[in-house]
């Protein structure tokens, strides 16, 4: 995804307005495409997925910042909305064994069955 000029981040996922549009041979989505980011906190990755990531995500506008940890052997999902006025990230709520929210879209995860795929 491409934030800015010389600033180019990769998520773990990200989920992209379907009516955006890159050429054939494009390699990223530019920010304003882009509805959801997620990073998967790993042990390399705990500075810049917990700090710098969501500080950049938030200041390009994404609405929408979901953050999964691993605690103890078991999924952790941190979910944050982007407050429009002060361009920060808000908790919406920190979910261990089920994840059901109506917003940016319908879900529903049992995250105790994950490691049963």
């Amino acid at each position: 995804m491409v934030l800015g000029p010389r600033q180019r981040v990769e998520p773990d996922v990200m989920v992209v307005d379907a009516a955006a549009e890159i050429g054939p041979e494009g390699t990223w989505y530019p920010a304003d495409a882009v509805l959801l980011a997620v990073e998967v906190v790993s042990p390399d990755s705990e500075e810049r997925d917990r700090k710098r990531k969501p500080q950049l995500y938030a200041e390009a506008g994404i609405e929408w910042f979901w953050r999964v940890e691993d605690a103890d052997g078991k999924i952790v999902l941190y979910v944050y909305e982007l407050d429009p006025t002060t361009r920060q990230y808000v908790p919406l709520g920190i979910f261990h064994d089920r994840v059901a929210l109506t917003v940016p879209f319908a879900i529903d995860i049992d995250l105790t069955e994950i490691d049963r795929l």
